[in-house]
């Protein structure tokens, strides 16, 4: 069994990368200085891996139509979103499908987020419940 969910769009500007911070307390200097970013072998200031995981839950939420319908989520931090200092900033990509459908009705899904093309997470999955 396999179906496609409509895709999701989130934009990533560099004022996101602060708000989170201030939200999070996560102040880590390669989410806001390329300085410190490409001295450390990143092509320059980067998201929260968190932070882009909350764009996928919410994406995920969407699809479930209730944050509590989502049963389980999770993720692989696999390639670091670049967000360049722009207005428009970088944009992710949330795709999923339908992997399976269990005995109690619950839906898998698997997940898929890009950015630029590159996949940036890997074996992402939630499971939603029937509603």
């Amino acid at each position: 069994m396999s179906a496609e969910l409509e895709p999701q769009t989130f934009r990533i500007t560099r004022a996101d990368l602060i708000r989170y911070a201030g939200a999070s307390g996560d102040f880590n200097t390669i989410h806001w200085s390329d300085r410190i970013a490409t001295g450390v072998g990143l092509p320059g200031v980067i998201a929260h891996g968190m932070f882009t995981m909350a764009l996928v839950g919410r994406a995920v939420t969407t699809w479930a139509g209730a944050a509590d319908a989502v049963v389980e989520f999770s993720v692989r931090f696999s390639r670091p979103v670049p967000v360049p200092d722009t207005d428009e900033g970088t944009e992710v990509v949330v795709s999923a499908s339908v992997k399976e459908v269990t005995d109690e009705g619950h839906t898998r899904l698997s997940l898929t987020a890009t950015c630029n093309g590159d996949k940036v997470l890997s074996m992402a999955q939630a499971l939603i419940r029937k509603r």
